[in-house]
Parts: C-alpha cells; sequence; structure tokens
C-alpha cells in the first residue's frame, strides 16, 4: 500500500510542472550564481542564413541578460547591415569596427570595444563596410580562421563573446563558426524559417570536420512563437520531433515590444524589464547557464 502511495506522490509533483510550448515541463531555471573571476569566454555565434529570424535581438538581449547576471559579456556585429550597433544605440562610423580588425588597419581589438549603456555589455560594432570583407579576404592564407586570431587577445576579458551573424552561409559566417565554441540558431516558428536548418546544420557539421573540432550546436531557439496560432504551435513541434533536447525549454514570443526597443537603441531587459519577452531572456541567459553552454 505504503509503495502505492509513493507512486501517487511522484505522479502529483510531476503533474504540477505544466508542459511548456515544447511539450516538455516547463522548468524555471535557478538564479545563477556569482563568478569569484571571471574569462576565459566561451564564443558563440547565432546563425541562421534566413534573415529576419530574431538573430540581432537576441544577441542583444540574452547579451544583456547575461550581464545582469554578473557575466562579462562581449557581443560583435558580424552583419554589414550593422543593425546590433544600432539597436544597441552605438556609434558604427568614423570608429574602428570589426572590419578594420579583420583587414589588420587595426591591430588591437580593444580599440575598437565600446562599453554599451548596460553595464558589464561591450560591444564591437560594424557598418556597410564589413559588405567588402569577403572580397579582400578570400585570397588570404587561412582566411576562415582570421576572426578567431582576431578575437585571441581579448578573450580573456569576457566570460562570453556573442557573434551576430549575417543571414548568409558565406566566408563571415564560416569564420565566425570557426572562432566558436558553440551555435546558438535562432528559428522563427514559420515553416520557410524552418526549411533552411537542415542546410545551416550540415554547414556546421562541415566546418567541425574541416577547421574547428571543438564546434558544436549549443541549441535551437524558437521565436517569434504565437501559442494563438496551429501555424506556430505545428512548426515547433515539428522542431522538438527533428532535433530533440537540442531544442531550448526557453521559447520567444512575438511583441512589437522588440521593434520599439531597436528603435530606442537599448536592450528589451531594460526598455520593459517587466515584460513577459524580457523575464523570457533571462530565462533564456539562466538556460544556457544551468546546460553549461555559459560560465
Amino acid at each position: 500500500m505504503s509503495g502505492d502511495n509513493d507512486s501517487g506522490a511522484e505522479l502529483a509533483g510531476f503533474d504540477e510542472l505544466m508542459p511548456g510550448p515544447t511539450g516538455r515541463p516547463l522548468r524555471d531555471f535557478p538564479e545563477p550564481k556569482k563568478l569569484s573571476s571571471h574569462g576565459p569566454a566561451r564564443i558563440i555565434a547565432l546563425c541562421n542564413q534566413k534573415g529576419g529570424v530574431g538573430k540581432t535581438t537576441t544577441t542583444i538581449s540574452l547579451g544583456a541578460a547575461l550581464a545582469d547576471y554578473g557575466r562579462k559579456v562581449l557581443v560583435i556585429d558580424f552583419d554589414p547591415q550593422g543593425a546590433l550597433s544600432a539597436g544597441l544605440g552605438m556609434q558604427s562610423h568614423d570608429v574602428p569596427t570589426v572590419y578594420d580588425l579583420l583587414l589588420g588597419r587595426e591591430t588591437d581589438p580593444r580599440k575598437a570595444v565600446q562599453a554599451t549603456a548596460t553595464k558589464n555589455l561591450h560591444l564591437i560594432p560594424a557598418n556597410i563596410d564589413l559588405s567588402a570583407a569577403e572580397v579582400h579576404l578570400v585570397n588570404e592564407v587561412a582566411r576562415e580562421h582570421i576572426l578567431a586570431r582576431v578575437l585571441k587577445p581579448i578573450v580573456d576579458d569576457y566570460d562570453v563573446i556573442l557573434i551576430d551573424c549575417q543571414p548568409s552561409l558565406g566566408l563571415l559566417t564560416v569564420n565566425a563558426l570557426t572562432a566558436a565554441h558553440g551555435v546558438l540558431i535562432p528559428l522563427e516558428c514559420e515553416y520557410f524559417a524552418l526549411r533552411g536548418v537542415a542546410l545551416l546544420v550540415e554547414t556546421i557539421d562541415k566546418v567541425r570536420d574541416r577547421l574547428n573540432p571543438a564546434v558544436q550546436l549549443d541549441g535551437i531557439l524558437a521565436t517569434m512563437y504565437d501559442a494563438r496560432t496551429l501555424h506556430s504551435r505545428e512548426v515547433l513541434e515539428r522542431v522538438v520531433e527533428v532535433f530533440g533536447e537540442k531544442v531550448l525549454e526557453t521559447v520567444i514570443g512575438r511583441t512589437v515590444k522588440f521593434p520599439d526597443a531597436s528603435v530606442a537603441g537599448a536592450p528589451i531587459t531594460s526598455f520593459a524589464p517587466d515584460h513577459p519577452a524580457a523575464a523570457a531572456y533571462r530565462q533564456l541567459a539562466r538556460e544556457l547557464i544551468a546546460r553549461g553552454q555559459v560560465a
């Protein structure tokens, strides 16, 4: 009889964990412990060759959330559109940029680093000049490793470095994957966004085989999720079916607050700290720390 009671207690405890959007029990990840020291950084590339899936928003908001938890964070704008720099309200013209570092016009990466309005969050900016980088680098020796060499002097200064990649699988993205320890794929909960993920995973596998054996897929982050639509729910269900535990439990909902925050040049965590979107990115930061993908 006592065995039946124990079983019932276990089931009751399990029932209290309501299923989240991914179909798994919805957990609240613990508040991370403070770090006694900083560095070396784990480098994470945020990639997806489809545009408009939330890469830049995630880089800004995740970076700010990690910084709020006491992590020293560097975000790198690796997209010629310069959306990351603009989204943080930072200067990207008439200052040293990642383009200058790649071409060797500036040899000290610390001179390109800018402190943002968020404590512990720093930026290396980019602008339209970066669009010429692939042409200039194509004849360079070990051209896929240039970003890794650029970052080497400052890796010990940070706990995490986030690279906001352009929507392409060209030489710049390959550089980011070659420099990275992990890859985070923001994936819009929309059918056409789902189609390209297999190609991106294949590219990551090729980079691991040929250029960077250490790189791994940290996770797939569902973005722009709308639980009211059957389409969103079906796409997320399909992603979990294919990628299983690689799909992060945190899901980012669709909201107009993100473009509002971008216009204000501030992370969602400071622009609207009490909004569910800010809470979601704080949960994402806690989940990555709990999974051991960030210190």
